[in-house]
């Protein structure tokens, strides 16, 4: 059965994207990612000549080229903000350090890939920057240095997203710590937004990371009453040892999504898990073997 006339007459919305050099990689992901007939896809060849594009005509997402350095890119974002101050641009970069990671979260860049990257956390982060309606508010930089950070992050999985793979960027760690303290992160950030917040996106929760000689830090504080680890039925730390599976019927019966081991398995991906005495702010401390 065909369409209705009015559907059928109805203008079919195309958003553009613009795309700065060229990057098989990135063709074949966006093929994928973006949707047919959709989305126009339009290059530049450098950052001058996509500047004079964004100028001319606004574009729904801006992708760098991963050959140039994050410091070039950060320019243009600066640049860009002047003309189109609510553009979202995702910085792909060949050279990149802490310090220009952290400068790209602070002038409000949607997200910063250094290579090597993953083709699919990439995509992901495309879909993101597609879909949220509300994003260059998410994530605020209250003070920050590449051994010192701190932010206040919108409470949604989207933003918490963009936080994750910020400070992948930004922690100078070797393996396997950079691997345990980012899953110990994002068990206890996505606590925090679910649990704290009640996932209500008018809240923030507040992050601190320290990166010191020997130790990292991350310190997670969410808006909520809190809660006693003895006292959080949904979740595997609270089982009784003659019922190990018990949170899952609770979160079952409850239509809670699957899960609850966030607690135990950051337990073991840290050194020290540390909650104050609400239970609404938390602290993981990992010791580095250098």
């Amino acid at each position: 059965m065909s369409a209705p006339l009015e559907s059928r007459l109805r203008p079919v919305l195309v958003r553009r994207l613009l795309f700065v050099g060229r990057n098989s990689d990135a063709d074949t992901l966006l093929k994928n990612v973006l949707e047919p007939g959709s989305w126009a896809i339009e290059r530049a060849p450098d950052n001058a000549t996509a500047l004079a594009m964004a100028k001319a005509k606004p574009f729904d997402l801006i992708l760098t080229s991963e050959h140039t350095s994050g410091k070039e890119d950060i320019e243009l974002l600066r640049k860009l903000r002047r003309v189109r101050p609510h553009s979202r641009l995702i910085i792909l970069t060949d050279e990149s350090t802490p310090e220009d990671a952290i400068t790209a979260m602070r002038e409000r860049a949607f997200s910063y890939f250094s290579r090597p990257y993953s083709k699919e956390t990439l995509a992901n982060m495309i879909r993101v920057a597609l879909e949220q309606p509300t994003w260059d508010d998410g994530i605020e930089v209250i003070s920050a240095t590449p051994e010192w950070v701190r932010i206040s992050a919108r409470c949604d999985l989207e933003t918490a997203d963009r936080v994750i793979h910020f400070f992948e960027e930004i922690a100078d760690l070797p393996d396997p710590e950079r691997t345990n303290v980012g899953l110990a992160f994002r068990e206890m950030l996505l606590n925090a937004i679910e649990h704290g917040a009640r996932m209500d996106s008018q809240k923030y929760v507040e992050i601190g990371y320290v990166r010191a000689r020997h130790m990292v830090t991350c310190r997670i504080t969410d808006p909520g009453q809190g809660f006693s680890l003895d006292e959080i039925p949904h979740a595997a730390i609270a089982n009784p040892t003659s019922d190990p599976t018990r949170h899952l019927r609770y979160r079952e019966d409850s239509g809670m999504r699957p899960g609850g081991f966030g607690v135990l398995l950051t337990r073991h991906l840290v050194d020290e898990l540390i909650y104050n005495q609400a239970g609404n702010d938390v602290l993981l401390v990992k010791y580095l073997n250098l």
